[in-house]
């Protein structure tokens, strides 16, 4: 069988991934579709096909389609909720092409270029992890799992940007398995690192806790002097046994896959508590937990009128959110810092970093 590729898949890369294996060039060739137009998602980064007439699309076939790689497309391809139709190209050959199946709507015209330079690497990274579970996942297990897989993805993009330590290259990985995906993802890993005398060390076994970038932003009113904490209830302090899972923190949120860390945070601003973000100030970015998780957090003070913001409260209901807004003096908050009133790591790095610089942003102000 033939295929009609329109879209990411024309994408050496990404298509490599999805097939598990390179083609070859002499199984791609340039093709059009008559009266069909290439046309963006409607709030997505991939394309849909259809129906235009005295338009053309442009694309290439890929030739003599295996079964399984028939297999892998389908599933690829399904987890977008795309099925295949037959066409007649241009030059009367016969092929397959994934049309859209579900409810997306065209935006205009789409660029493969554009894609990617701004998307192709958080794609190419997802898709590893999509075409991982190929044979274990279906397509609608897979489409369910995309907003964190994408959210995943963008995380180890941003991770790899970072140079690499030398001794990275001997760090051997002798096993790896998926225990979980979902919102979250776990690996299982047996893993033997370079000692500092120069040898290997012995076979470690190690659990890796996937999350992605957070954004963290601590509103401070400089002209007032108060802060607003939100509180929402946390399920993994409740099932630690801790007889207060609502807990008082900074607003917060996972970075979107294609967002900076301060649009995230303005953001999160908005949807928990009502407000909105004048200058942000970097605190810093660390991980939450380097023993155990991926988790990437990008701490801000945000200046902002916190007058009216007191129990406004806010959240996303699609996402089960119900949290509380409280705005408290920077004195009643630095003592409740002091004496442990709170458990949020990333509100005590913020708090201490306020507290070294309030004095400049309230003379500011």
């Amino acid at each position: 069988m033939n295929l009609f590729l329109y879209g990411t898949l024309r994408d050496s890369a990404l298509l490599e991934i999805v097939l598990g294996h390179a083609p070859g060039e002499d199984r791609l060739r340039p093709a059009q579709l008559s009266d069909h137009a290439v046309l963006a998602v409607q709030g997505e980064r991939f394309p849909m096909i259809a129906e235009a007439p005295g338009h053309t699309a442009a694309g290439v076939v890929l030739t003599d389609v295996t079964d399984d790689e028939n297999a892998r497309l389908r599933y690829y391809e399904g987890g977008f909720d795309y099925g295949v139709r037959s066409v007649t190209l241009s030059d009367t050959i016969q092929a397959f092409v994934f049309f859209p199946e579900g409810g997306w709507r065209g935006n205009g015209a789409w660029s493969l270029e554009r894609w990617q330079n701004d998307w192709g690497p958080i794609a190419r990274a997802a898709s590893r992890e999509q075409m991982d579970h190929f044979g274990h996942w279906t397509p609608q297990e897979m489409l369910a799992r995309t907003p964190m897989t994408l959210h995943r993805a963008a995380a180890r993009v941003e991770a790899g940007k970072i140079p690499a330590d030398p001794r990275s290259t001997n760090v051997e990985i002798l096993d790896r398995s998926r225990s979980y995906t979902y919102f979250f993802a776990l690996d299982d890993i047996k893993v033997r690192v370079p000692q500092r005398d120069g040898t290997q060390g012995p076979v470690l076994d190690r659990s890796v806790f996937f999350v992605g970038d957070a954004a963290v932003v601590l509103p401070y009113d400089p002209v007032a002097d108060t802060v607003l904490l939100t509180e929402q209830f946390r399920a993994p302090v409740w099932l630690n046994g801790d007889g207060a899972p609502w807990v008082r923190e900074p607003v917060a949120g996972l970075v979107d896959p294609g967002e900076t860390a301060e649009q995230a945070a303005r953001r999160e601003a908005q949807e928990e508590a009502g407000i909105a973000l004048g200058a942000l100030h970097k605190v810093g970015a660390a991980y939450s937990s380097t023993g155990s998780s991926t988790e990437f957090v990008h701490m801000f003070v945000g200046l902002a009128d916190l007058s009216d913001a007191e129990g406004r409260g806010g959240g996303v209901p699609e996402e089960g959110e119900d949290i509380a807004t409280i705005v408290l003096p920077f004195n009643d908050f630095i003592t409740g810092v002091d004496n442990g009133l709170y458990k949020d790591m990333p509100l005590l790095t913020c708090a201490h970093w306020l507290a070294r610089h309030r004095a400049g942003l309230r003379a500011n102000a």
